[in-house]
């Protein structure tokens, strides 16, 4: 936060220790409890809307027929949003272990501290592993030349990160671990799985205690962040709400306030960045004087508001343990009062400047670990209540420290429940004419609301269960809208519910409530004024709709006929919306419950602040997985330009979102049709095919042989293939070989050539092997023995016979019909092959 004044510091001491829970303190001031208000407790009704003390003198009078009805279903957008992107931070699935025990009978929530360490490593390496580079510096080489030392436990750190920068974890093919990365795991094993895992895991075990705590209960922005400052006219004023991706520009916007429309923002606001993100902004007129409070998380800041609407920096002070409270005085201008987690309450005044008044880090009635602390005024000047989770106590800021009086506590004479947690204390008395006693004080737990009398110490004289699902940390007491009708007080939760109470007693009279509570709408309730969107935006909005409540204002404009209630919400997202509610004036028991509608302003509202929350960009994540380094892979490569408008097309066709066209690269489409393909192998195997189912192998491939020779010429084989040939073709010259299209020959039926003759002496069988064995490599001559072997030879073929040179293709290419026409001369006829097998 800017200092804009002077400076004070609250304490010097840490947070201590927490003792065990429910362990109750021995304080004097604790333990003197009257004995009546133990007895009123008891035999006070615990459920509904009741008052727990009532004077005998006063019969309990209930207004019949106060209703506020509002204008539409929902709040509307009053501001639109934000440039910066909104974080929604961890949520629940973040923290928890996904998977679950099966020996468990009831579900429990287990914190995942395994997968948040990893990633705690992967961010936040530096660190993690600094100390220990500094305890194992003797084992690495810092300079980047080469060592010549022959140790093997000292690692080059340069070389290192380079084999650490390029490696990818999830199963990349690149991804390999190098001598070096082998090295320092067997160095830095002991220490690295040890020291790390133990001392990391212990704080990050504490880190995610916390964060799940504030996930269920965050009192950071107890009080509300949002305030009206009321203007020099009547309905005219100015809101004051921080906004921004971190909440730390603290935004004045003035806003003028007319009876039956919408409220009109003037201008743009105006607005003051601070160092920290703004927690609480509290607003109080006294003497005629405005004042402005607005608590960060070790800042505190004070303003005084001029009645143009000017704001002037009167003090900043800086809380060394974190602020958790601040309040303004009802009775002096300018006067203070800060919380400290460290349990320590000081006062700042102009006058005196800042003192301390009460300091005790234990909580007032049982142990509690929570460090929240709450300070407000009361009706006498010099007497404040301090408050923790337990118990309220007053303080006497000139007497010793450490004596006062319970105001409340949670236990029996509350007949509070079990776990019930004091949230949010408020004083509200106020000097006027129409205004309550002003020694009444509320105060917001879990499951209740109370109202506390100063005169009547730990005994209700008001207890109503509210009922809200999430906490109240907000409440606000308005002025009454009419003379003469109970004044209304709001109560908002964390969530963003809100209810509406109104309380009546005037002067000496018993506080009570006035009609049965109302339940307002919320922000939620206005997803149906917005248009329908694709899922992902559709998500976006709903997130940003459902956001938590950090701040609740209102204001009643002065009106001649039906009074309005303006009412003003600010989440945490820094959106902005309103609502107006108008009094129905003694509704009939019969008369039908009015039901509001969405104008055609109301829905135009809604689609201009949409538009403006989709061209926000999304907030980055937190955590991505490592990329891959390309150094090592494409260094030898040289980038090459791309040339021509194929880049410039591509990048303009994916920013429109739309398919790359022709017109893109810079060609024109053509209308001439493209040339039929030619035919390829698939062609040429679909006719070989389509001839070996009809039985006509042998005709095609002579078809295919004769094409692709021309006249004299001879087909170019392999020299060893045409040897094997050649050999083949003297081989076949001793067999009676036949066209395997020829049809079989039968006894009565015999060509002349077939007669028997003299036989004719063959060459020798060594004497054959000799020949063609001499053209045919060694390893190759025992796989043709065992071929000839297998041949059927005939002895009464002619041995100088000629093979026609068809029949010796036809051998060469099919050997298995070569075998079927060997066995045509000497077997029965069989049936035609199939698919040419």
């Amino acid at each position: 936060m800017l200092a804009l004044g002077g400076r004070g510091s609250l304490d010097k001491e840490g947070l201590t220790s927490d003792p065990p829970l429910w362990e109750p303190c021995s304080p004097a001031c604790c333990s003197s409890v009257p004995r009546c208000g133990a007895e009123l407790s008891q035999a006070s009704p615990a459920v509904g809307w009741s008052s727990l003390w009532v004077s005998q003198n006063t019969a309990l009078h209930v207004a019949k027929g106060l209703l506020w009805e509002p204008d539409t279903p929902g709040p509307l957008p009053l501001l639109p949003p934000g440039a910066d992107p909104w974080d929604p931070g961890v949520t629940a699935q973040d923290l928890l272990f996904r998977g679950g025990y099966q020996f468990r009978r009831q579900p429990q929530a287990v914190l995942d501290v395994t997968e948040q360490l990893s990633r705690f490593l992967w961010d936040h390496g530096d660190i993690a592993f600094a100390p220990l580079g500094k305890l194992m510096l003797e084992n690495f080489k810092l300079e980047g030349a080469r060592s010549r030392s022959k140790k093997k436990t000292v690692v080059s750190v340069k070389r290192l990160l380079q084999d650490l920068g390029g490696h990818q974890p999830w199963g990349c093919p690149w991804a390999y671990l190098s001598h070096r990365q082998r090295r320092f795991s067997i160095l830095g094993g002991p220490i690295l799985s040890t020291s790390v895992a133990s001392l990391l895991g212990e704080l990050l075990h504490e880190e995610l205690a916390l964060r799940w705590e504030q996930l269920l209960l965050d009192d950071a922005c107890t009080g509300g962040a949002l305030a009206w400052v009321p203007g020099r006219t009547p309905g005219a004023g100015q809101l004051v709400y921080p906004a921004g991706g971190a909440l730390d520009r603290l935004y004045f916007q003035k806003v003028n306030l007319t009876p039956g429309s919408e409220p009109r923002v003037l201008g743009d606001p105006g607005h003051i960045r601070l160092r920290g993100p703004v927690r609480q902004v509290v607003t109080r007129t006294v003497q005629g004087e405005a004042l402005l409070a607005v608590r960060s998380d070790y800042h505190c800041a004070l303003w005084k508001v001029s009645k143009q609407g000017q704001p002037a920096p009167l003090q900043v002070l800086q809380v060394e343990k974190g602020a958790t409270g601040i309040s303004l005085s009802p009775h002096l201008p300018g006067e203070l009062a800060i919380c400290s987690r460290s349990g320590a309450i000081c006062l700042w005044t102009p006058q005196d400047g800042l003192q301390q008044i009460y300091k005790d880090p234990e909580t007032l009635v049982f142990r509690d670990p929570s460090p929240w602390r709450w300070a407000d005024f009361t009706a006498h000047p010099r007497v404040l209540t301090v408050g923790d989770r337990t118990g309220v106590k007053m303080v006497d800021t000139q007497g010793p420290q450490g004596c006062g009086l319970l105001l409340f506590r949670g236990g029996a004479e509350a007949s509070c429940q079990k776990g019930e947690r004091v949230l949010l204390t408020q004083y509200l008395g106020e000097c006027g004419p129409e205004c309550l006693h002003p020694t009444l004080h509320l105060i917001c737990t879990q499951f209740s609301l109370y109202l506390v009398d100063e005169r009547l110490p730990l005994v209700p004289l008001l207890k109503w269960n509210h009922g809200l699902p999430s906490a109240p940390l907000l409440a606000q007491l308005l002025p009454p809208p009419r003379t003469g009708l109970p004044r209304p007080l709001l109560l908002a939760g964390q969530g963003g519910e809100l209810q509406l109470l109104h309380i009546a007693g005037e002067g000496a009279s018993t506080p009570r409530l006035a009609g049965p509570p109302q339940s307002l709408p919320s922000r939620s309730d206005s997803l149906s004024a917005f248009p329908p969107l694709e899922p992902k935006s559709q998500w976006r909005l709903q997130e940003r709709l459902t956001a938590p409540a950090i701040g609740l204002a209102a204001a009643i404009p002065p009106s001649a006929n039906t009074p309005v209630l303006s009412l003003f919400q600010l989440s945490a997202a820094g959106d902005v919306f309103h609502q107006g509610l108008h009094l129905q004036a003694d509704p009939g028991p019969d008369s039908p419950a009015p039901t509001a509608s969405w104008t055609p302003q109301a829905t135009a509202s809604c689609s201009r602040w949409l538009k403006a929350l989709l061209e926000v960009p999304p907030a980055p994540p937190v955590w991505a997985a490592p990329t891959f380094s390309h150094r090592r892979l494409l260094g030898c490569f040289e980038p090459q330009k791309a040339e021509g408008k194929a880049p410039e097309g591509l990048r303009t066709a994916m920013a429109k979102g739309r398919l790359l066209q022709l017109r893109d690269l810079g060609l024109l489409p053509t209308e001439e049709r493209a040339p039929a393909p030619e035919p390829g192998p698939e062609d040429e195997l679909s006719e070989r095919l389509e001839a070996a189912w009809e039985g006509q192998a042998a005709a095609w491939w002579e078809r295919r042989r004769g094409s692709s020779l021309g006249p004299g010429k001879q087909p170019k084989r392999h020299k060893r293939r045409t040897q094997l040939s050649n050999t083949f073709s003297s081989l076949s010259g001793r067999l009676d070989l036949s066209d395997a299209a020829s049809p079989a020959p039968s006894p009565e039926r015999t060509l002349p050539a077939a007669r028997p003759q003299p036989p004719v002496t063959p060459p020798s069988q060594e004497s054959t092997q000799e020949l063609w064995a001499r053209a045919v490599p060694s390893e190759r001559q025992q796989t043709l023995r065992d071929y000839m072997a297998e041949l059927p030879l005939r002895g009464d073929a002619p041995g100088g016979a000629s093979v026609p040179s068809s029949q010796t293709s036809s051998v060469r290419a099919t050997p298995s019909r070569q075998r079927a026409a060997v066995r045509s001369g000497s077997q029965p006829h069989c049936k035609k092959p199939r698919m040419g097998f």
